[in-house]
């Protein structure tokens, strides 16, 4: 096989359709538009535009809220834990503090802190220190023989 001889499977590639460029090309004169009115102008702008009727996106009503100064944490399940300290990424005999998750890879950033949850299985006995977690995931790790403690006044939900 030689560089000249390489091409696409044939249909993998369309060419694109010109619009405007003449009669002979099939999308000449209006190119597509159809005739007169608002849409074949330029400069049309018409999405949720009723005709002066109040548009249905103003007429229902607002619902919820949003929080300004609620908590995003970074989130972290067990098994995923429970793998890095397999693979040796994550040193099951000292403390796995959120540091040591940042580090190892687990956690792309703290944001204001890290949850651990219970999705997966947790095999050795873990020593966690983080700033949120569940119930379900302190449970499961105290049932492993290790320990689940949360740093700050954010209490296991």
């Amino acid at each position: 096989m030689k560089l000249n001889e390489l091409h696409d499977n044939p249909g993998a590639t369309k060419r694109r359709k010109r619009i405007g460029r003449g009669p002979g090309s099939g999308m000449g004169k209006t190119g597509g538009r159809g005739l007169k009115g608002q849409k074949s102008r330029s400069g049309v702008a018409i999405k949720g535009f009723e005709g002066g009727q109040m548009p249905i996106y103003q007429r229902l009503p607002k619902r919820g809220f949003t929080k300004p100064n609620r908590k995003k944490f970074a989130v972290v399940n067990l098994g995923l834990i429970q793998k890095f300290v397999d693979a040796g990424k994550l040193d099951a005999k000292s403390a796995i503090t959120e540091d040591a998750l940042l580090d190892a890879g687990l956690v792309r950033r703290k944001l204001d802190g890290v949850r651990v949850l219970a999705k997966g299985e947790v095999t050795g006995k873990l020593n966690i220190e983080v700033t949120g977690a569940s119930k379900s995931a302190v449970e499961a790790v105290e049932k492993a023989g290790g320990s689940l403690t949360v740093t700050t006044a954010q209490a296991a939900e």
